[in-house]
């Protein structure tokens, strides 16, 4: 019989942690690079609305971030044309002007030290899920990093260009890592690019799959414990690495100037 028959699932659950951890590294992209690379995955995954939406991550310097230039699709951002702006939302590397929306980000920044990149974006069934005015629900597996995770913010304030918006999305968002905003779209504050890409390419098929199920029946519930098991298990940082790794050379196939 096999040796590991006998084990717990706790104790197979922690072998194949520290053999992921060992495994699988980092990665070599730069902040800039992932970003973009960012852009470019959450396009093909839905999230292009226009020129809605905004991806940003923190930079070295206290007070700053990155951000896109205002008139470039997300299918168009590369390393080298993002912008670095502060709080204030002024230029300090790069040219043109950031999205005006962005303001809300140096809220959400400055209320959540842990939150290291922002992803706000416009998708169809998120999108469509908000104009219900109802919660996101978390009831499969694979949609489990997201579980008791996700905070809704029912009245929406308008478009989020002043500080009152700023406030009002950053106290709804708590200390969760993502907001369905109703009659707008989602937000997901991560501790990494890769974590926050993969929340929010997850965000956008869970609006979907509960479109779907709740137009076949009622949803049923998962249990919570096993909910917080799966949710803690998925989100860990090397799986969200692996996965962003994934997503990337994907997306490199069709964008490769995406790292120029």
């Amino acid at each position: 019989m096999s040796k590991t028959f006998t084990q717990s699932k706790d104790e197979l659950v922690g072998k194949a942690k520290k053999q992921m951890d060992s495994v699988f590294g980092q990665g070599d992209w730069t902040i800039r690079q992932k970003l973009a690379l960012t852009c470019r995955i959450l396009f093909d995954a839905g999230h292009d609305s226009g020129l809605a939406g905004q991806i940003t991550a923190r930079g070295t310097e206290p007070g700053t971030y990155y951000t896109q230039q205002l008139g470039l699709g997300f299918d168009e951002i590369t390393a080298s044309n993002l912008l670095l702006v502060n709080s204030d939302l002024e230029v300090l590397d790069g040219k043109g002007m950031p999205n005006p929306a962005n303001r809300f980000h140096s809220w959400v920044y400055s209320a959540r030290p842990d939150v290291n990149c922002i992803i706000h974006t416009h998708p169809m069934h998120i999108v469509a899920l908000s104009m219900l005015e109802v919660p996101l629900q978390v009831s499969h597996m694979d949609m489990c990093p997201l579980f008791d995770d996700c905070a809704f913010l029912k009245e929406w304030p308008g478009v989020p260009v002043g500080n009152e918006e700023g406030e009002i999305i950053s106290k709804a968002l708590g200390s969760k890592r993502a907001l369905l905003l109703a009659h707008h779209g989602q937000l997901v504050a991560g501790e990494t690019v890769e974590q926050a890409c993969v929340l929010a390419e997850l965000f956008e098929r869970a609006a979907r799959l509960q479109l779907l199920a709740s137009a076949a029946g009622e949803i049923k519930p998962i249990p919570a414990k096993l909910g917080k098991e799966a949710h803690d298990w998925i989100l860990r940082p090397t799986r969200s690495t692996i996965t962003f790794g994934y997503f990337a050379r994907r997306a490199l196939k069709q964008h490769g100037a995406a790292l120029s």
